[in-house]
């Protein structure tokens, strides 16, 4: 099941990665589809179709395609306050607290990332810098298919709220008994959002791109989902901005010969049971640290809640792969630029120097990653599907922008525009020469 490669069956098998939205739809999926909609239809044909139906027809389109796909047909879209509030009461008192010590480590992190404007004044009265503004608006999309999600909700929206973004809208799936983990709306009253909908999948995106009924038009969405979730942002970005196209999760573990099998495992574990398409990758030199861990997986998976899931998962985009040494695994961890890469080593800051792709690094046994899941304080919303080679994990500045300004001096401005008055000429521009000539002095 967790299979033991060598570095150049690996690098054609597990560390080979479609591009990021490059995805062939699972059988069971197209016949979801063609059930659905009538007919076989490609997965992108078919979100097109709710995502223009909602744009012509609204919150009348949401509430059809809910009940189309979820078999229920909602009465309201969002979600009374009231609602929230009993959540937050209902749940356990240890587990409130928890969402409350997660939360404020969130904000302690988010809140000493630099967000600043910046000003050159010039001698002569004019100026050039640069303004930072939040963005107005957010809708996060907070997964609950399979399981409820609050972490991500805090992780979302908390970086947000520490940005200065005035309105965040959460949206999530209430499923087919029309109904929201209490513990994902205790999360949202913990993060202080705006407002939260009951809707899910390509129609919530729809939703938060066009505008429906009581839900307003966000300018950005974030937050991970499914297939139908990730198509549906592509589909929209343009009309609003988007964080990303999040596939499943991802972690790669390079440990060397000191390495704790049984915790190894374990990390690896964590992360297989995401997702049938989660992928828990070890990288070491040591072929009896390999062997050991495979063992042990056998040995702990037989213990967990969602072993059908993970059995799904190993066999196909996970395994242990035998390397030369560990700055080959380093290389081979740079080369899959994972999600999550956890340094199960004796000195893990001599190799973190070394570490060039990745969404973010765990230094040793004690920084793994189910913290950073939850309490550590960066958020868990991260680069996936090889995207850490130029993408980043969530933070304050994607929910802000920058307004370029300029102020210029009379001097300035007629010291630079003979290059501006050339370079126009060049590219054919006339409009645009004249506009400069118009102000000549000289």
């Amino acid at each position: 099941m967790f299979q033991i490669y060598n570095t150049t069956t690996a690098r054609q098998t597990i560390l080979k990665r479609p591009p990021v939205g490059d995805i062939t739809p699972s059988p069971t999926l197209l016949k979801g589809i063609e059930r659905v909609f009538g007919e076989p239809l490609p997965i992108e044909t078919a979100i097109s179709r709710i995502l223009q139906e909602i744009r012509v027809r609204g919150a009348e389109a949401v509430i059809d395609w809910t009940e189309k796909i979820d078999g229920v047909r909602l009465t309201s879209l969002k979600v009374p306050q009231a609602d929230i509030d009993a959540a937050y009461e209902t749940i356990p008192d240890d587990l409130r607290q928890a969402l409350h010590f997660a939360a404020d480590r969130i904000r302690q992190f988010h809140e000493k990332q630099p967000r600043l404007s910046w000003m050159d004044w010039r001698p002569d009265g004019g100026a050039l810098g640069q303004m930072v503004r939040p963005i107005e608006r957010v809708g996060v999309y907070a997964p609950g298919g399979t399981a409820p999600y609050p972490s991500t909700l805090l992780m979302c929206a908390i970086p947000a709220q520490v940005a200065g973004v005035s309105e965040i809208i959460v949206t999530t799936p209430s499923g087919r008994t029309d109904t929201i983990a209490p513990v994902l709306l205790a999360a949202a009253k913990v993060a202080e959002v705006s407002a939260v909908y009951r809707i899910g999948g390509a129609q919530a995106v729809g939703a938060m791109a066009y505008g429906v009924d009581s839900l307003p038009k966000v300018d950005k969405i974030v937050g991970p989902g499914n297939i139908f979730v990730t198509l549906a942002k592509r589909q929209v970005f343009g009309l609003v901005d988007i964080d990303g196209l999040p596939g499943p999760t991802e972690t790669l573990v390079v440990a060397d010969e000191h390495a704790d099998p049984a915790i190894v495992a374990a990390d690896l574990l964590a992360q297989a049971e995401h997702d049938t398409l989660s992928a828990a990758i070890l990288v070491t030199p040591s072929q009896t640290l390999a062997e050991a861990v495979q063992a042990e997986i056998g040995h702990q998976l037989e213990s967990l809640s969602r072993i059908e899931i993970i059995q799904e998962s190993l066999p196909n985009q996970s395994g242990a792969v035998v390397c030369t040494d560990l700055n080959e695994a380093v290389e081979l961890s740079n080369l899959y630029a994972p999600e999550h890469l956890c340094l199960h080593v004796q000195n893990p800051f001599e190799l973190v120097g070394k570490v060039t792709n990745a969404g973010g690094v765990f230094l040793g046994e004690h920084a793994y990653e189910v913290l950073g899941d939850y309490t550590a304080g960066p958020t868990h919303v991260m680069p996936t599907m090889g995207t850490a080679r130029f993408a980043s994990p969530l933070s304050v500045r994607d929910f802000t922008k920058i307004i370029s300004v300029f102020g210029l001096s009379e001097a300035e401005a007629q010291a630079i525009s003979p290059a501006a008055q050339r370079i126009a000429e060049a590219e054919g521009l006339d409009a645009h020469a004249m506009a400069v000539k118009k102000r000549k002095t000289t």
